[in-house]
């Protein structure tokens, strides 16, 4: 089975201001993924911009399938 990981995010931009998820879900590609990697997933699938600090809160890795087919766009 596929992995997701469902998570809960806080991300803080460097102008001000802020964005925040709850029960997120993204695909992933092996059975976890480190906070760090995560963040950088969505600031770059979000693409935001003047991204300060990012917060991953309640993560969990479930199987479920991919949402994604054609690889990401």
């Amino acid at each position: 089975m596929e992995k997701r990981v469902c998570f809960d995010f806080e991300i803080d931009f460097s102008n001000g201001g802020g964005i925040q998820g709850q029960g997120f879900r993204l695909d992933i590609p092996g059975d976890d993924i480190a906070d760090d990697e995560l963040a950088d997933y969505i600031v770059r699938d979000m693409r935001l911009l003047m991204v300060g600090a990012v917060r991953i809160l309640n993560k969990t890795v479930i199987e479920e399938r991919h949402k994604r087919r054609d690889g990401g766009d």
